[in-house]
């Protein structure tokens, strides 16, 4: 019996979401194609007919959802009045989505805690750099303009208070997927990054 769209889409998903599940268990690199047919259901050659390697599976499954890494870089670049109350918020909604979203949360601890960047995975290790850099070249564009105005703390660059700002993003999603219970971000993002743009700026940040 010949299959329809419908049967290989469903067949498609089944084989996405089992991997989503083995990567978070065993990691991407303990994961091989053959393990996450059996998980599925399905046949190896099912596999290879959707996925042309395990590298083009884990793109396809990173791509089903945005990351808050790409959420907060897109969102800021097309932002046409960037000011740093947006900045802060935009940061506090990032961790924020962490709690509202439990596909986002899975496949973020994958990137970040379960996945051995190998050659094979340079695709996704190069796409993930990127939003990050793209991030950072935000923060440091806004933050010197502030520089320029006197607006910083003596003492701090712009590119110095950038990768503050990064480093304490991402250190808070690394730290609150390996170990949720360190904080809540619902009621602690607001608090954190306020706190760390008022020991950057010298004026206080307008409420938003």
């Amino acid at each position: 019996m010949r299959r329809t769209k419908e049967d290989a889409e469903k067949t498609r998903t089944s084989i996405l979401a089992a991997a989503e599940v083995l990567f978070m268990e065993k990691g991407v690199a303990h994961t091989s194609l053959e393990h996450i047919a059996r998980a599925a259901g399905v046949t190896r050659g099912a596999v290879y007919w959707h996925f042309e390697n395990k590298a083009h599976l884990f793109n396809d499954m990173l791509n089903q959802v945005r990351l808050p890494p790409e959420q907060l870089a897109e969102k800021l670049s097309s932002d046409p009045e960037l000011s740093l109350q947006s900045l802060c918020n935009l940061c506090i909604a990032g961790l924020k989505l962490l709690t509202q979203s439990e596909q986002k949360r899975r496949l973020l601890t994958i990137l970040m805690h379960r996945c051995e960047f190998t050659e094979e995975l340079r695709e996704a290790e190069d796409r993930n750099n990127l939003f990050i850099q793209q991030f950072i070249d935000i923060c440091e564009r806004l933050l010197t303009d502030c520089q320029t105005r006197g607006q910083l703390h003596p003492g701090i660059s712009a590119f110095q208070a950038s990768r503050a700002v990064h480093g304490m993003l991402i250190g808070l999603i690394s730290d609150w997927l390996r170990a949720p219970h360190l904080f809540d971000p619902e009621r602690d993002a607001a608090p954190m990054f306020e706190a760390l743009f008022r020991g950057l700026i010298r004026d206080p940040l307008p409420k938003a």
